[in-house]
Order: structure tokens, then C-alpha cells, then sequence
């Protein structure tokens, strides 16, 4: 009977599906109550890790995301709505804290920056194609360059 071997690639693939995420909400910081935890986990999905950038705060492991965690979870239990916990949020740490910033006069390039970008671009290769300069027509041959040309096109006689 032949033995099964797994290749290396194969073995990487299965090392990738089987990994579990690492859940970076520690057991210690969840809230007793399910309604407010859930609350807390919605709203650390809104918020930026600002130490990994690209991350909220529920997915990062980062120190300063345990920290923000904690923050929203206290704030939570102590009253505030989803709405005032953000705005808290936004107010102690800018716009960057949100994971979707708001569309104001601060945030315009960031919103509509890549859109113009495109249309600068479509109307400058739009202006190159219109206004493409044809090549020159070539000179006219000399009477010395036609005799040669000729001498070239004539058909050699066939060998009999």
C-alpha cells in the first residue's frame, strides 16, 4: 500500500485553513451583560487600530487597541449611547480613530482625492490622443536614389 505524503505547498494550505483567527478580544474585557457586549463589539469594529492602521480594534492584539477596547466597554457601562461613545472617541484621538471617515471639508482629498486623480488622467491621455502630431511625410526621393531603387526592383533575368 502506498504511503500518503503531504507536499509542502499542500501542507502550507492546510496550516492556513485550519489556523483560527486569533481573536483579539481577551476573555477578561468582556462585559457580563450580552446586549452591551455586543454593542461594544459593533463599535470596535468602527474604530481603527492606530498602531496596525488597517485594523479595527476588535481584530488587533495591539496594546493600544486593549486599551480602546477597554475605554469603549467603560464607557458603555456607564451609560453612553453608541453615538457618544464615538463621538468621545473621535474627539480624544481625530477622525483617524474611525475606520469610515466622515465626508467634510477635512476629508474631501481622502474621499473624492482618487476620483479626480482618474479624471485628471482620462483628460490628459484624452488631450494626448486628440492632439497627436502626425510624423512628417518622408522626403521625396532624388533622381540618383530612384535609379538606385529601380536597379533594385528590376527582375533578374532566370539562368537558362
Amino acid at each position: 500500500m502506498r504511503r500518503f505524503r503531504l507536499r509542502p505547498v499542500a501542507l502550507l494550505a492546510l496550516l492556513f485553513v485550519t489556523a483560527a483567527p486569533a481573536w483579539a478580544v481577551n476573555p477578561d474585557e468582556r462585559l457580563s451583560d450580552p446586549g452591551l457586549e455586543a454593542r461594544a463589539r459593533a463599535l470596535s469594529k468602527e474604530l481603527r487600530c492606530m498602531v496596525c492602521q488597517n485594523e479595527s480594534i476588535d481584530d488587533s492584539n495591539a496594546d493600544l487597541a486593549h486599551d480602546l477596547r477597554v475605554i469603549v466597554r467603560q464607557r458603555l457601562t456607564a451609560g453612553d449611547s453608541d453615538q457618544q461613545v464615538l463621538t468621545y472617541m473621535r474627539a480624544r484621538y481625530g477622525d483617524f480613530v474611525l475606520l469610515k471617515p466622515p465626508v467634510d471639508s477635512a476629508t474631501w482629498v481622502l474621499w473624492f482625492g482618487p476620483f479626480a486623480v482618474l479624471l485628471l488622467g482620462g483628460v490628459v491621455i484624452g488631450l494626448m490622443t486628440r492632439y497627436r502630431r502626425e510624423p512628417p511625410p518622408p522626403a521625396p526621393l532624388s533622381e540618383d536614389e530612384a535609379r538606385q531603387l529601380q536597379t533594385l526592383l528590376k527582375p533578374e533575368p532566370e539562368p537558362s
